[in-house]
C-alpha cells in the first residue's frame, strides 16, 4: 500500500509539473503556489519512507521473537499435562456416533486357565457330567471376553428417553485358539419414560433375570441345565412399574420371547427333521420389591406359555417360576430361581420332549431350582457359593438321558483395582442318567478381567 502511494505522489508531481510550464509566461503567482505544493509533496514523501522504515524494522523483530518462542516450546511440565488432559478427553468419548448420540464402549478382558476331570466331555466348562470318561483337559482362553457399546437416544415425545446397549463375545466357532468367532451376547433397545419402558432385543427370559456370580463361566450362564433357564434369544417386552411408597413397589413384565430347540440329534434319526427350532413363548412376571440401599427384598412369580413342535405333535411348554433377591444386611446377599413345568428345553434347560421310535412325542415334566449366597466381608473381596439342579420325571426320559444334573460351586473374587479382577472357582457336576447311573466331573477355574 505505501509503495502504492508513493507511485501516485510521483505520478502527481509530474503532472504538476507538465501543468505548471505554460503558466509560467502567464504569473509568477501561480508558479510560487506550485513550489510551495511541491515543497510540501516532497516533505511528506520524507515521512512515508521513514514510516516504511520503521514497520520493516518492527515486522523483523517480531517474526525472530515467534520463530524463537516455536523453537523452545513450553516446559516439558505443561506439555506432559496438555497431553493427560487430551488422554482424559478421549477416554471420556471412546466412540463417536454418526448421529451424534453419545456412544460408551465397555466390557471385559478376561483370561480363564482351566483344568476339567475324567467326564468333561471335551468342554471347557461342561453343564452336565459326560456318560464317557475321558483324559483329564485344562487349558487357556481369553473366548470369554466381552465387548459392549452403550448409547443414548434422543427424547421421545411424551418425556421418554431412547437408551441401548450391546454385548459380544468370542465363544462362537470351537475352543480351537484362532477359531473364536464374534457372536451377539445381549442387546436391547429400551424407550423409556417414568412408568413405562418398552424393548426389544435379545436377552435371558423374562421370567428369569437372575444368574450367579461366576468369572469361569461367561459364554454360557452359571447352572445352564442345573436350575438357570438362560438362552439369550430375541423377544419384545413391555414393563410397566408402580410406586406403592419411597421404597416400596411392583414392576409388572410381559412380552413374547422366542424358544430355541436345541436337540434334534436325540431324535430318531426318522423324525430328527421334523423338529421346529424356534416358535414364539408367552411370558409374564409379576414384582414386588421393598427397601433400598442396605437392604433390600425382591420377589416375583411368573409365567411361561409356548408349544414345541416336533414328529407332527404339537406339545404344551408350560412353566411356572419364582425368583427372588434378598439383602438382609450390606454384606450379604441371597438371590436365586426356582421353576415348575414341562417342555421347558426351549429356554436352555435338559431336553424337554420326548419321541418314540413309533413317533410318538410327549413332554418331559420337570422342575428346578437355583440359590446363591454372596458374602462381601470388604470392599475389594467378594465369595459366592451356589448350586442348582434340574430333575426329570424317569417316567418321561428316553433311555440313557438325564434324570437329575446337580452342579454346586464356590469362589472367591478380589479386586487389585477397581477395575483388574482375579478370581478362583472350584465346581462339581453331577449327572444322573437313566440306565447309566451317576457321573461327577470336577472343573477349576483361575480367572482374570481387566474391566473397561
Amino acid at each position: 500500500m505505501l509503495k502504492h502511494s508513493l507511485a501516485i505522489c510521483s505520478v502527481a508531481v509530474a503532472i504538476a509539473g507538465t501543468f505548471a510550464r505554460p503558466a509560467i509566461a502567464q504569473s509568477s503567482p501561480d508558479l510560487q503556489a506550485v513550489l510551495e505544493r511541491l515543497d510540501k509533496l516532497e516533505a511528506e514523501n520524507s515521512r512515508l519512507q521513514d514510516q516504511i522504515q520503521e514497520l520493516r524494522t518492527d515486522l523483523t523483530t517480531a517474526s525472530k521473537t515467534a520463530v524463537s518462542a516455536q523453537s523452545a516450546g513450553p516446559p516439558p511440565d505443561e506439555r506432559l499435562d496438555v497431553q493427560e488432559n487430551r488422554t482424559a478427553e478421549l477416554e471420556q468419548s471412546k466412540v463417536g456416533a454418526s448421529q451424534r448420540f453419545p456412544v460408551s464402549l465397555t466390557g471385559m478382558l478376561l483370561f480363564n486357565a482351566f483344568e476339567n476331570g475324567h467326564y468333561s466331555g471335551t468342554s471347557e466348562y461342561p453343564a452336565t457330567a459326560a456318560q464317557s470318561r475321558a483324559a483329564v483337559s485344562d487349558g487357556a482362553s481369553l473366548r470369554q471376553t466381552v465387548l459392549g457399546l452403550k448409547f443414548n437416544g434422543p427424547d421421545l415425545p411424551g418425556g421418554g428417553k431412547a437408551s441401548g446397549s450391546l454385548y459380544m463375545d468370542f465363544f462362537g466357532g470351537t475352543s480351537a485358539p484362532g477359531n473364536n468367532l464374534l457372536r451377539i451376547r445381549i442387546a436391547t433397545l429400551d424407550l423409556t419414560w417414568k412408568n413405562t419402558t418398552i424393548s426389544v432385543g435379545q436377552n435371558k427370559p423374562i421370567i428369569s433375570p437372575r444368574e450367579p456370580t461366576s468369572l469361569a463361566q461367561v459364554g454360557i450362564s452359571p447352572l445352564t441345565s442345573a436350575g438357570n433357564l438362560w438362552d439369550w434369544n430375541p423377544q419384545v417386552r413391555i414393563e410397566q412399574r408402580f410406586s406403592l411408597g419411597d421404597n416400596s413397589g411392583l414392576r409388572a413384565q410381559a412380552g413374547v420371547y422366542e424358544t430355541t430347540e436345541s436337540y434334534a440329534a436325540n431324535l430318531p434319526q426318522a423324525f430328527a427333521g421334523t423338529l421346529e427350532r424356534s416358535r414364539p413363548g408367552y411370558e409374564g412376571r409379576l414384582e414386588y420389591f421393598h427397601g433400598a440401599g442396605k437392604w433390600r427384598i425382591e420377589v416375583a412369580p411368573g409365567f411361561h406359555g409356548g408349544t414345541t413342535r416336533v414328529a407332527g405333535s404339537s406339545l404344551q411348554s408350560e412353566i411356572a417360576t419364582l425368583d427372588w433377591m434378598m439383602r438382609p444386611a450390606p454384606q450379604v446377599e441371597f438371590s436365586g430361581e426356582a421353576f415348575w413345568g414341562q417342555a421347558v428345553s426351549g429356554l436352555g434347560a435338559l431336553p424337554g420332549f420326548n419321541v418314540s421310535l413309533l413317533g410318538i412325542a410327549s413332554p418331559v415334566h420337570t422342575n428346578g431350582e437355583w440359590g446363591q449366597i454372596a458374602l462381601l466381608p470388604a470392599s475389594r473381596l467378594s465369595f459366592h457359593i451356589y448350586s442348582g439342579e434340574q430333575a426329570n420325571r424317569s417316567s418321561d426320559v428316553a433311555a440313557n438321558g438325564v434324570i437329575r444334573n446337580f452342579m454346586y460351586a464356590g469362589n472367591l473374587i478380589y479386586k487389585f483395582a477397581p477395575n483388574v479382577l482375579a478370581a478362583l472357582e472350584a465346581s462339581q457336576a453331577r449327572t444322573d442318567y437313566l440306565g447309566s447311573g451317576l457321573r461327577l466331573n470336577n472343573h477349576y477355574d483361575l480367572a482374570i478381567a481387566y474391566l473397561f
